[in-house]
Formats: C-alpha cells, structure tokens, sequence
C-alpha cells in the first residue's frame, strides 16, 4: 500500500509558487496543498511564464505525485452582500485560473457563510456562484473541490446532505469534486474513533456524495471535543481524534489513491512538526 500512498501536507509559498515543491520533497512528501496567493488579501499579482515554468521545473525535480490548492479565506459564495459577492466570485474565477496555468487538478474551498440569510437560501447562492465560475471559467482542467466544514457560526457544508445538495443544484456538477477534512466532520458530529464509527462515516459519505467524488483529505486532529462544531486544528494524535481514527483512513483501502494531506501546526521552524506528524500517519500502515 506505501508504494501508491499519497501523503503530504499544505507547503509555504514565501518566495513563489515555484518554491513549495522543493519543501514537500525535503519533507517526503508525495502529495501537497498550497495557495497561489496571498490567502489573506483580495488582489493577486498575476503569475508570470517565468514563474509558472520555474514551478512545473521544480516539481519535475520532485516525488510529488499530487497537487491541490486552497482558496483564499476572504471569499464568500454566498454572501447576501452584493458587493462582497461579486468581490468573491471575481477573486475565485483568477484562483482558478492560476490553477489552470500550473496545472493544479483541484482548487479547496470552504463552501460559504450564509450570514444569516438561511441555509437553504446560503446553498442555493453557493449552486448559483458555482454556475457564474462555469460560464466565466475557460480552462478545462481545474474543478471545485467543496471542503466539508465544522460547522462554525452560519458556515454551509458541514453535513454531507448540505455538500451534495450544493452539487446536486449546480447545472455542471461533474465539475465539482470534494475534499473530507478530518476535523471538521469529527467536530460536525460525524465520528471516526472507532472501526464501527469510521466505517459507519465512510458509508455515509458514499451514500450521499458518493467516494467517486472524493478529490483530497485534510488529516487534522480535533483541538476541541466531538460535535463541538469548533474549527481548530491539532497534532495528529494529539487530539480528540486519537491516533486510531486516522489509523484507520491510512489503511482503507477504499481511500488508498486518495491524496491525504495535514493542516496542522507546523512549530517555529515551519517544518519540524510536519516530520513529526507524516511519520505518525506513516506508521499507521499495516
């Protein structure tokens, strides 16, 4: 199973695009998450031909199998602010263009916040934002992965009913993918802990959205305790979570072409606690 496993963790890009390859391969990493922007601000300076051949080089000069990126935190598909909406939906048609140019299959995003305006009326905006990207988006590559969230404040998409009904009223939807992060669904209530709850999960994500649709997993343990609805990353293992329920994902064989890649945090080096937590999910596998 280790010789097709898909393992790795969200790269800086300080320095450029073209500089995170390097650090996933300095880390073993054989698949990896980056932003190809500034994650905290609207505007993005387009991506030259020297930088995206110099990052499609040092990829070349890589283990790395798998790539996905994550979108900014600032958009909102579904906002009822027309203003912010039109601001989200601008800046996440050029995400996915610079997607498109470095040949990143799937672009991460947490679905959106209804900010009070409903759940029904929030999923229904996110659906109309996805058919807006369709028609605007020429590249014939890149799809949407939609994040399972914890379902923090107005947040959408932390039950797996919420996620498939946003692809359900999407006219494209063979264009929209998923990714599962592990924290997220243990803090909406979907638990992983045990062999029974774990499979009980998994089943359920078939049932609704089906594995087929399944693009990435975010292996992150859970700060706060189960159904907690409380988005805070931790340790693997260290966690509410526990080393099982990961243990668990490494070895389903369901999930084996499934690039896994780690959110947690990273220690002030920027890399030490991800040597430490890839070798714990490593010796996970049986």
């Amino acid at each position: 199973m280790s010789d097709t496993l898909l393992l790795g963790a969200h790269m800086s890009i300080a320095g450029g695009v073209s500089t995170a390859p390097a650090r996933g391969e300095e880390l073993g990493c054989t698949a990896i998450q980056i932003f190809t922007k500034n994650a905290n601000r609207w505007d993005a300076k387009p991506l030259s031909e020297e930088e995206i051949s110099s990052y499609v080089e040092e990829m070349s000069k890589t283990s790395i199998k798998s790539v996905v990126a994550h979108d900014s935190y600032l958009i909102n598909l579904c906002s009822p602010v027309d203003e912010l909406l039109e601001k989200s939906r601008s800046a996440f048609l050029i995400e996915m263009e610079r997607c498109e140019q470095l040949g990143i299959p799937a672009l991460v995003t947490h679905p959106g916040s209804h900010v009070g305006s409903g759940e029904d009326v929030g999923i229904k905006g996110i659906a109309a934002s996805l058919d807006w990207l369709h028609e605007n988006f020429h590249g014939s590559t890149a799809k949407v992965a939609l994040e399972t969230t914890a379902g923090q404040g107005t947040n959408l998409g932390y039950t797996f009913e919420q996620i498939a009904s946003m692809i359900e009223q999407t006219k494209d939807s063979d264009r929209l993918v998923v990714c599962l992060d592990t924290c997220h669904i243990f803090a909406a209530g979907y638990d992983i802990r045990t062999e029974a709850t774990y499979n009980d999960t998994i089943e359920k994500f078939d049932k609704v959205i089906g594995l087929d649709k399944l693009a990435c997993i975010h292996m992150n343990d859970s700060k706060f305790e189960f159904g907690k609805k409380k988005d805070r990353h931790e340790e693997i293992g260290d966690g509410f979570i526990g080393l099982e329920g990961f243990g668990f994902i490494m070895n389903d064989e369901r999930l084996k072409a499934v690039p896994k890649v780690m959110e947690t945090p990273k220690g002030d080096d920027g890399k030490s606690q991800d040597i430490i937590n890839l070798k714990k999910l490593r010796l996970l596998l049986k």
